[in-house]
C-alpha cells in the first residue's frame, strides 16, 4: 500500500489541516507502507513561501514522508496526455457556460441537479451556436462525457456512498487542468493505493472513480475523515483566531503540545516524545476513530 498527503500551498496550515495530515500519516505508517507528499499547486492562489512553510509545520509535529516531494505544476504534460487521449476517443466537448449560469440552472424550479452539477447544455449546441460562442473570444472549458452514471463507493470510514457523475471539467478555459483530472493522473502515476482526506471531498469522489475507470487506471481505496469545526459549527479557518502552529507556539504551547491536542481529538493517548508517535502508529486502529467533527475550543 502507498498513502499520500496532497495539500495546496495557498496558506499556512491550521489545526484542521494538520489533523487530517496526521490521520493520513497514521493510516500509512500503521501498515508500514510508503507515505508520499504531493503539492496540488495548480490554483492561482498559490504563493511560493507556503511550500517550505507547510513542509516545516508537518515536520515540526513529528511527521515525515518518503521520496521526493511532487509538484503538480511540474507534471502538466501528464495531464495533457490524458486529455488528448479522451479527446481522441470523442469523450469530451467544449463548454462556454459561466459558473453563475451553472449555479442558476441547478437552482431553477424543477431542476433535479445537485448544487454545482452541470446540466450538459453545451453538449447539445448546434453548429451555429458553437460558431456564435467562438466569435465571442471567450475560451471554453473542456468537459468529459459521462451520461450521468451512478458511481458507488465503499468508503473505509463512512461506508457505502453513491453519486451521479455530471459532465465535469477536465481543463479550464485558461488551459489549467482541473483538480479532478490532475488528482486521478497523479494518484495512478504515483502508485497511491489509499487516499485519506477530509470528508468535505467525498462528493467529488464519484467523479474521480469514474475517470479512473474511463482511463483504464486502478482506483485507490478511500477513507474520508471528519473535519475540524469552530465553535459556531463552521469549518475551521485561520480567521477563527489562534489556529495555526505558529499561533499556538506564540501562546506558549510546544510542538509536542499541539501534536497531543490533535491525538486527543482522535481519542488517542498523548505521547511523551515524537519518537513515541512511531509506536502509537503501530497500534493505530481506524475503526476507533470518532465519526463526528472535532469542535476546536480556542
Amino acid at each position: 500500500m502507498t498513502g499520500r498527503w496532497a495539500p495546496s500551498p495557498t496558506g499556512e496550515f491550521h489545526l484542521g489541516n494538520l489533523r487530517t495530515g496526521l490521520l493520513a500519516w497514521l493510516f500509512a505508517r500503521s501498515c508500514d507502507t510508503k507515505f508520499l507528499w504531493r503539492f496540488e499547486d495548480l490554483d492561482g492562489a498559490v504563493r511560493s513561501e507556503f511550500y517550505d512553510l507547510q513542509l516545516r509545520d508537518f515536520q515540526s509535529i513529528g511527521l515525515d514522508w518518503d521520496d521526493s516531494v511532487v509538484r503538480q505544476s511540474e507534471r502538466i504534460a501528464l495531464y495533457q496526455d490524458a486529455i488528448e487521449d479522451l479527446k481522441q476517443r470523442s469523450l469530451t466537448y467544449r463548454c462556454w457556460c459561466t459558473r453563475r449560469e451553472i449555479l442558476e440552472a441547478a437552482a431553477a424550479p424543477h431542476s433535479h441537479l445537485p448544487e454545482g452539477a452541470y446540466s450538459g447544455k453545451c453538449a447539445r449546441l448546434t453548429a451555429k451556436q458553437i460558431a456564435d460562442y467562438e466569435r465571442t473570444g471567450r475560451d471554453p472549458a473542456l468537459r468529459v462525457i459521462t451520461e450521468s452514471q451512478i458511481i458507488q463507493i465503499q468508503d473505509r470510514q463512512l461506508g457505502a456512498f453513491e453519486g451521479a457523475v455530471d459532465d465535469f471539467v477536465l481543463c479550464r478555459g485558461d488551459s489549467t487542468p482541473s483538480y479532478n483530472l490532475a488528482v486521478v493522473i497523479d494518484d495512478a502515476e504515483m502508485g497511491i493505493t489509499e487516499v485519506v482526506r477530509g470528508d468535505d471531498l467525498l462528493p467529488t469522489t464519484p467523479r474521480q472513480v469514474y475517470l479512473f475507470e474511463l482511463l483504464g487506471l486502478r482506483s485507490p481505496t478511500y477513507a474520508h475523515v471528519p473535519l475540524v469545526l469552530n465553535e459556531s459549527g463552521d469549518r475551521l479557518a485561520k480567521r477563527d483566531g489562534a489556529v495555526t502552529l505558529k499561533d499556538r507556539l506564540t501562546l506558549g504551547e510546544s510542538e509536542l503540545d499541539v501534536l497531543n491536542h490533535l491525538l486527543a481529538s482522535l481519542g488517542m493517548s498523548n505521547v511523551d516524545s515524537f519518537q513515541e508517535l512511531r509506536d502509537t502508529a503501530q497500534v493505530f486502529d481506524p475503526s476507533n476513530l470518532p465519526t463526528s467533527a472535532w469542535v476546536f475550543d480556542l
